[in-house]
C-alpha cells in the first residue's frame, strides 16, 4: 500500500499553477516509478506526516534534488517557535529551495460568498485561506528572523540563498449534484468527488452500491476493488458513529458496473 500511498500522491495535482497568491508551487520532477522501492512508513502517525515520508521518498529517488534537511525545529531561547519543512538543492540550477508541504482535503461550500473561502476541511475545522495565510506571513518569513538564520547557519545554509516554493497539492469535494461552484484561480483538476449530508445519504438511491470507509492512510489512493465493501445499510451505521463523534467520514463507493466513487458525509 506504500507505492500506492506515493503513487497516489504523485498523481494528486497542485492545488494551483505556478506562482498564485504570491506563492510559487514546487514543479515536482518527473520520476521512474517502475524502479521505486519505497521504504517503510510508519502508520501511528498522523496522515501530514505520512505525507511527510513519501514527499521525501519521491524526491530523494529524483536525480534532480538532494535533501539538505527536513523537519528542523526552529527554537528562540526558550520555545519552539516553527519548523522547516525541507530545504533542497536543485542539482541543475545549483539553486536552494525552500519548501512547504501540504495536502489537504477540502470540501467546497456554496453558502460561502468568496470563492477562495469556500475551501473548508470536512470536519470545517480547516480553511484555506487561513493556511494561505500562515504560509505566507509565518512559515516563510520563519527563515529570516534571527532564530531561522541562525538554525541554518550552523548547517552550513544562508537564508539569504534560499528561494521558497510550496508544494501544495489537494482534493477537492463538490456539493452532491453542483459541481459547478466557482473556486477562484485554483486547479479545477483537484477536484475528485462530492460531499452531502446524512439525511441525502440516507436515501434509497443510494440503496444499491457497496461502500468502504477507507483508513486516512488509505485517502490518498484511488478506489479499488481491494477492499471489503458493505450494503448501504450497514454504512449508515458507521457512518452516524463517525458523526456523532464530531468526524466527516471519508467514503469509496462502488456500483454494480464496477464505477467508483468518493465522497464525504458530513
Amino acid at each position: 500500500m506504500i507505492k500506492e500511498q506515493c503513487i497516489g500522491f504523485l498523481n494528486t495535482p497542485p492545488l494551483w499553477e505556478d506562482n498564485l497568491f504570491d506563492i510559487e508551487q514546487f514543479d515536482f520532477p518527473d520520476l521512474d516509478m517502475e524502479s521505486f522501492q519505497p521504504a517503510v512508513i510508519p502508520r501511528n502517525i498522523r496522515l501530514g506526516h505520512q505525507i511527510e515520508y513519501v514527499f521525501m521518498q519521491l524526491v530523494t529517488h529524483s536525480p534532480n534534488f538532494d535533501v539538505m534537511l527536513h523537519n528542523l525545529p526552529i527554537c528562540d531561547e526558550i520555545r519552539t517557535v516553527g519548523e522547516i519543512d525541507f530545504i533542497l538543492k536543485d542539482r541543475k540550477r545549483n539553486q536552494l529551495i525552500h519548501v512547504e508541504l501540504t495536502y489537504k482535503f477540502y470540501i467546497v461550500d456554496p453558502a460561502v460568498a468568496e470563492p477562495l473561502h469556500r475551501l473548508i476541511g470536512p470536519n470545517r475545522r480547516d480553511k484555506f485561506v487561513t493556511k494561505l495565510e500562515k504560509i505566507k506571513k509565518i512559515q516563510f518569513p520563519l527563515l529570516h528572523t534571527e532564530a531561522g538564520a541562525q538554525a541554518l547557519l550552523e548547517r552550513n545554509i544562508d537564508h539569504l540563498d534560499l528561494v521558497h516554493q510550496c508544494c501544495f497539492k489537494g482534493q477537492l469535494f463538490m456539493p452532491y449534484l453542483n459541481s459547478e461552484i466557482k473556486i477562484g484561480g485554483l486547479n479545477h483538476d483537484c477536484v475528485v468527488g462530492f460531499w452531502l449530508r446524512f439525511a441525502e445519504f440516507n436515501d434509497p438511491e443510494f440503496a444499491d452500491a457497496e461502500y468502504y470507509i477507507p483508513t486516512k492512510s488509505e485517502w490518498v489512493i484511488e478506489p479499488s476493488n481491494q477492499v471489503p465493501y458493505q450494503c448501504h445499510l450497514e454504512i449508515l451505521k458507521e457512518v452516524n458513529a463517525r458523526l456523532l463523534e464530531g468526524k466527516a467520514p471519508l467514503i469509496w463507493s462502488k456500483s454494480k458496473n464496477n464505477v467508483f466513487k468518493k465522497f464525504f458525509v458530513v
